[in-house]
C-alpha cells in the first residue's frame, strides 16, 4: 500500500520537466516530506483542452486532494462531500470491477509524482515491545518516480450550475515484487515513461497488462532504508525525515 510519501518538486519546475501546462495556479506547493491522504498533491493527466477539445491532448499538471471522492458521492452541507474512509489506495487488480474507481480506470488515469514513500516494519525490542520502524523507498539514483493513479470530479448536484468541481486522486497499488516485500506485500504501481502515453490517453482504455504487477526487474533499483520515527506524526514535514539511521549507533544522519 501507500499511505504516505515525500516529494520535493513543484508546479512550475515539473511543467517544464515535462513539457505540460501547469493548471494549478497555486503557488503554496514546495518540498513536502510527509505526505498524507487528504493533502493537496500534484497530479500529471493528459486532457484536451476545453475550448479546442479536437486537438491532441496535452499533459497538464493539477492539485488534486489525496483520496478519490467517487461523483456519486452524497453532499454532506453545500459544496462538501459527505466525509468517508479516504480512498487514498486502490488495488490495480480491481479497480476496473470496483464501483468506486472503474468509471475512472476508463478516462481518468494519472500519475502521481514521488520521491519516494514510506512504509512500516513492526518489531519487538528488546524488552518485547512492538515497535513500528518507518522505511523509506526511492531510486537509487535519486530520481524521481511516477506512479499510476486514478482521478474523480466531484460536483455538489444540488448546486446545479455553481456547483464548483472538486479533483481528487487516488494511488493504484499492487503486490509487492523482489526485496520490497520485506516492507511490505503492496506496494504503489510505477509507471515507466514508455507506457506513459498508453496509460494517460483519454481516448483510449487502458491495455490491461498496465495493471498487472510488474516484474522484478522494474523495481530493481528501488532501494529501501530505515529512516526515523519522526515521520510517524503527520505533523513533523522537513528534509530530517529522510535521515539516514545507523544502525550500529541508532544515530540519525541528514543525506
Amino acid at each position: 500500500m501507500c499511505g504516505r510519501y515525500a516529494t520535493t518538486t513543484n508546479p512550475a519546475k515539473l511543467a517544464v520537466e515535462l513539457d505540460a501546462i501547469d493548471e494549478t495556479d497555486d503557488k503554496r506547493f514546495g518540498p513536502n516530506y510527509n505526505v498524507a491522504p487528504t493533502n493537496q498533491v500534484l497530479t500529471v493527466v493528459e486532457r484536451h483542452d476545453h475550448d479546442h477539445p479536437e486537438d491532441p491532448a496535452t499533459l497538464r499538471i493539477r492539485a488534486m486532494r489525496w483520496g478519490l471522492i467517487p461523483p456519486w458521492t452524497k453532499a454532506a452541507e453545500p459544496g462538501v462531500p459527505v466525509k468517508g474512509k479516504p480512498l487514498y489506495n486502490a488495488r490495480a487488480d480491481k479497480a476496473t470491477t470496483t464501483p468506486s474507481f472503474r468509471d475512472a480506470v476508463k478516462k481518468r488515469r494519472c500519475l502521481v509524482p514521488m520521491d519516494g514513500w514510506y512504509e512500516w516494519v513492526t518489531e519487538t525490542d528488546a524488552l518485547g515491545k512492538a515497535v513500528k520502524r518507518p522505511y523509506f523507498m526511492s531510486r537509487a539514483d535519486g530520481g524521481r518516480l511516477y506512479m499510476a493513479g486514478l482521478w474523480s470530479v466531484w460536483r455538489d448536484r444540488d448546486q446545479g450550475d455553481a456547483a464548483q468541481p472538486l479533483l481528487s486522486c487516488t494511488i493504484l497499488t499492487t503486490d509487492a515484487v523482489g526485496d520490497l516485500t520485506k516492507v511490505h506485500d503492496r506496494m504503489p504501481l510505477p509507471m515507466p515513461r514508455e507506457h506513459w502515453d498508453a496509460w494517460l490517453d483519454p481516448d483510449r482504455p487502458v491495455p490491461e497488462e498496465l495493471l498487472e504487477t510488474p516484474s522484478p526487474e522494474l523495481v530493481s533499483d528501488i532501494l529501501m532504508r530505515e529512516v526515523p520515527s519522526l515521520v510517524n506524526s503527520v505533523k513533523n514535514n522537513g528534509p530530517e525525515l529522510l535521515g539516514r539511521v545507523d544502525e550500529q549507533a541508532g544515530q540519525i544522519t541528514l543525506i
